[in-house]
């Protein structure tokens, strides 16, 4: 016997609606319930009942359709990412992202959510991915030591959309840096000499040096230089990471750096300069790449590293460093494979501030949200030992040799394609 018409809509729900958020699977569902067939064998659709309601738009995190192409505003070519968009004029991104931190965004919350009582930026905290039990032992002084102690990895702290509009903004200042609208100290753009040189960055709050320079000042914090305070699109963002658990109220960052790397820019093996308390956290956009760890890495070539560990990081998430991982183990980015933003927010060192520093009011004071019963509700799966594995510059290491696939949904990005070595 044939299946009535309402029933075989119904039965083809679970392909129909493949890849959808729960808010956009339950419309579908009330539509293919008011979908009929009239004597004629004509579709009558009646949609009266969901005139007030539409499905995500393609920039929520859910239902993100495909990858979109992004033009760099400095090359004029374009790279592959999730967050493609039209570049907008500073005030229009300021504006934008300060009604999504506002208003919350548009990203659905399951049904079971919704009659908990929770505010919209209590359900978005809640799906919050958190990983805090990195483990990497090297023997260090004759004593095993747990070098990625203190690490914690925060996924899906951005969506899509807040992706796009931080990314938009990130290019809108290097414009305005090339083009002389930043202090000189804010910007640099150094000059593509060699493989893994060159990355431009942007500092806000401080001006930090990194070795020492022509007049002898030593790497850190240079009191008697000025940079562009932190603008609000990026204090915005030191809100949430309060507000959501991810950095405490009691090291509120005071500074940052954005970096924006080209294909074969990397980071050199580090510790942060303790001009900056811990703990300090960074954001990673546009492509994922992995970040190396160990107390003894090694320059193998330009751009490519050799530790005991690797831990990718996803677009959209953030890594607190404290502990061990920020102290013991030294840290760098190998050479990535595709273009990349991140955003390093740090406290400085009360004793190390800028002479003409003067405390932002937005930054003083910021809470965090109170929890609900559905923040770190998720089962985390614990890591494997990753001593002595020696992830030599393995950009494309899965997500899943280093923790469980379903611990971090993906975030739009695919993972970077295995680099082919030369022979």
């Amino acid at each position: 016997m044939s299946k009535q018409p309402e029933s075989l809509s119904i039965d083809l729900l679970p392909y129909l609606s493949e890849g959808f958020c729960n808010r956009c699977k339950e419309l579908l569902e009330t539509r293919l319930q008011n979908l009929n067939l009239n004597n004629h064998g004509k579709l009558d659709v009646d949609l009266a009942s969901n005139k007030s309601e539409d499905f995500c738009s393609t920039g929520s995190l859910s239902c993100w359709p495909h990858e979109k192409i992004y033009a760099s505003p400095s090359s004029g070519t374009s790279s592959r990412n999730p967050v493609g968009g039209r570049v907008s004029t500073e005030s229009t991104v300021n504006n934008d992202f300060s009604k999504l931190f506002v208003n919350g965004s548009n990203e659905s919350v399951a049904t079971d959510d919704r009659n908990l009582g929770l505010s919209d930026e209590q359900k978005r905290m809640s799906q919050v991915g958190r990983k805090k039990d990195f483990v990497c032992k090297e023997r260090i002084d004759g004593k095993e030591v747990n070098v990625l102690k203190g690490l914690e990895l925060h996924t899906r702290v951005f969506n899509d959309e807040e992706q796009k509009k931080i990314v938009e903004y990130v290019f809108s200042l290097q414009r305005m840096g090339q083009s002389g609208k930043l202090s000189d100290r804010t910007y640099s753009e150094p000059n593509k000499w060699m493989r893994g040189k060159g990355r431009i960055t942007i500092q806000f709050g401080c001006c930090y040096n990194y070795v020492m320079d022509k007049s002898g000042n030593p790497p850190g914090i240079l009191r008697d230089e000025e940079v562009d305070p932190i603008p609000s699109l990026l204090k915005s963002m030191i809100k949430r990471l309060v507000k959501w658990h991810i950095l405490p109220s009691t090291c509120i960052p005071n500074s940052c750096i954005v970096n924006i790397y080209d294909e074969g820019d990397c980071i050199p093996p580090h510790i942060d300069h303790h001009d900056f308390l811990r703990p300090f956290c960074t954001v990673s956009f546009l492509t994922e790449s992995n970040i190396l760890f160990g107390s003894n890495l090694k320059i193998v070539a330009p751009g490519e590293f050799d530790g005991s560990a690797s831990i990718p990081l996803p677009v959209g998430s953030v890594l607190v460093l404290k502990g061990n991982g920020a102290d013991v183990a030294k840290h760098c980015v190998p050479a990535v494979l595709g273009k990349r933003i991140s955003i390093t927010f740090r406290k400085m060192d009360d004793s190390k501030l800028p002479f003409r520093f003067l405390p932002d009011p937005e930054l003083q004071g910021i809470q965090p949200l109170s929890s609900s019963p559905l923040v770190n509700k998720s089962p985390i799966q614990q890591v494997p030992n990753l001593q002595n594995s020696h992830h030599q510059n393995r950009q494309s290491n899965n997500a899943s040799e280093v923790f469980g696939e379903t611990d971090f949904p993906p975030l739009g990005a695919s993972i970077n394609k295995p680099r082919s070595k030369k022979t």
